[in-house]
């Protein structure tokens, strides 16, 4: 009897259709029931001896909420029958409820029931919890998950004794993840925990990768990836992290008709096992990022969502680094300006009411920390002589300077964007850039030196979900964000000569501290931004509390 190994997880969802992902422990059919007569089936297909399926449902009713059941070769192993949750639904808000979508980055997977948590409670184990305990109140109608879903270089200390049992940890990597086999088991031991499975079976979710999907600080610069490709554990590492973010994560970012037209998808499908078919795709992923589009677009009513790939599109050579090559840049462009000539939308030409550009690594960042990158990419790129850019390199991998504005020509573009996007007839009331990463929350809000756009631009970051924020960390960015750090990054930037950038910003929100979830709910042309941190209770639960609740439009 074929049965559940991981999942199901409620992927893509626009009201009438919708994706349901599961692993499996043999080959089988899958069947999706909802209690509305909705309905979809799909065979398993195989990668590297572990079984998948994607059921595409149809038949959805927009504006309405069905429960639904897994079923493999016709038994029912969803839900559970001693299931102590809810049952899984399908979920959509008509088009006159908006959004309202949850947002974070970086999530160590939560210790067994029962064990003690050293990083405190974790922000999505709360939140499954509260919304269980009220299923008909207010929950998100999409999860944003920004990167870092796995740690493939922090292992647990059970992964870390399950590698040992397999293969001798004193040879590299180590007690970092090594092949397919064992990236598997992180996503086990991720969301097999009983309130992210649940939780993730019926509230839908977007996911884009960051560096410790794969390895801390992946991509940094050129002569980091030649350093990494000489070694002979490498090459396994990157095709294993790239596949197992194609079957656990990206698969789900996408409609069914992407899927249907997706021919990697359908190779992988239509053969017995689709290993080999997969694994040349992440192979000429590494050699040829620009063959290979992690980004996608999802429209929620009017809203958008641009999902940004900021780690695998990357220019590297130093005489021409950009955060994305030009074909990623032109798409970027031409996702988020869609419909802005009046064949979009009907409000007055606007194509949407809201723009949301989910990218893993913040745009605007604490002004030493810009400056900081800034200055290194000029001297890494020859600026001031050779010894410079010698030391200068070594710095950017000890202080992980490898954020936007390490790539200030993509910085600056990004800034033009938005403000093309954010203004005129057709703008939008608000821009959200929305990041993780860096292991604190705050909002803060650019203006151009020589234009005023009609929406309202905000980055807001909120990291982590459930990871550690040493007491280093938070002196650093709370001295970040202060005058003194910014006169004395001013000061950096000279000894770098280098340009201002286009944007000038103010930190309007934070720093805020802790395992915690940003909420953006989208009505209409208002906006609101709730910021929540997890707190356990005197009695042994835990509790989302807020931290910030504020209007942006």
């Amino acid at each position: 009897m074929a049965e559940l190994r991981l999942g199901p997880l409620l992927r893509y969802n626009d009201g009438s259709s919708a994706t349901i992902w599961a692993e499996t422990s043999r080959p089988c059919a899958a069947e999706v029931r909802c209690a509305d007569g909705a309905k979809g089936t799909a065979r398993s297909f195989q990668i590297a001896g572990h079984h998948y399926v994607l059921v595409p449902v149809t038949g959805l009713t927009p504006g309405t909420a069905t429960e639904y059941e897994v079923l493999l070769d016709g038994d029912r192993v969803w839900p559970p029958p001693d299931s102590r949750f809810p049952p899984s639904v399908i979920a959509s808000p008509g088009a006159e409820d908006g959004l309202r979508a949850a947002f974070g980055s970086c999530r160590w997977a939560a210790p067994p029931a029962g064990g003690k948590d050293p990083v405190g409670p974790d922000a999505l184990d709360t939140l499954s919890a509260r919304i269980a305990a009220d299923p008909a109140g207010a929950r998100p109608d999409v999860l944003l998950l920004l990167g870092d879903q796995v740690y493939a270089d922090e292992v647990s200390d059970a992964t870390r004794r399950w590698i040992a049992g397999r293969r001798d940890p004193g040879e590299p990597p180590g007690a970092q993840v090594a092949d397919y086999a064992e990236y598997t088991r992180l996503y086990d031991e991720s969301w097999s925990d009983p309130e992210v499975r649940w939780l993730l079976s019926t509230v839908p979710s977007c996911m884009v990768f960051d560096d410790h999907d794969v390895i801390d600080d992946w991509n940094t610069s050129a002569s980091w990836v030649a350093d990494m490709r000489a070694t002979d554990w490498w090459r396994e590492r990157i095709l294993s992290g790239l596949m197992s973010y194609w079957v656990y994560q990206h698969l789900g970012n996408l409609s069914p008709a992407e899927l249907a037209a997706d021919p990697l998808y359908a190779a992988v499908r239509a053969a017995p096992d689709g290993t080999d078919a997969l694994r040349d795709f992440a192979a000429r992923a590494d050699t040829d990022p620009a063959s290979v589009r992690w980004s996608y677009r999802r429209d929620f009513g009017r809203v958008r969502l641009v999902m940004v790939d900021s780690r695998a599109a990357r220019v590297l050579e130093e005489d021409g680094r950009a955060m994305l090559d030009p074909g990623e840049a032109a798409w970027l462009r031409d996702q988020v300006l869609e419909g802005r000539d009046g064949d979009g939308g009907d409000a007055g030409g606007a194509a949407y009411d809201h723009l949301l550009i989910g990218t893993s690594l913040p745009w605007l960042l604490p002004h030493l920390v810009h400056d900081l990158e800034v200055w290194n990419a000029a001297v890494c790129g020859g600026e001031r002589g050779a010894r410079w850019a010698r030391l200068g390199e070594r710095i950017r991998r000890g202080a992980d300077l490898e954020h936007w504005p390490a790539f200030p020509s993509s910085f600056d573009a990004l800034a033009g964007l938005i403000a093309d996007a954010g203004t005129g007839p057709g703008a939008p009331a608000t821009v959200s850039v929305l990041s993780g990463d860096v292991h604190h929350a705050y909002v803060a809000e650019p203006s151009w030196p020589d234009r005023d756009p009609d929406a309202r631009v905000v980055q807001l970051t909120c990291s982590p979900v459930h990871n550690s924020v040493p007491l280093s960390m938070r002196l650093g960015f709370r001295f970040g964000w202060s005058a003194p750090a910014r006169a004395l990054g001013r000061r950096i930037a000279r000894h770098g000569r280098c340009a201002p950038p286009a944007v000038s910003w103010r930190r309007t929100g934070g720093p805020w501290f802790g395992n915690q979830l940003m909420t953006l709910t989208l009505r209409g042309r208002s906006a609101r931004l709730r910021l929540e941190r997890a707190r356990a209770e005197r009695d042994g639960t835990t509790e989302l509390r807020t931290v910030t609740d504020r209007e942006l439009a």
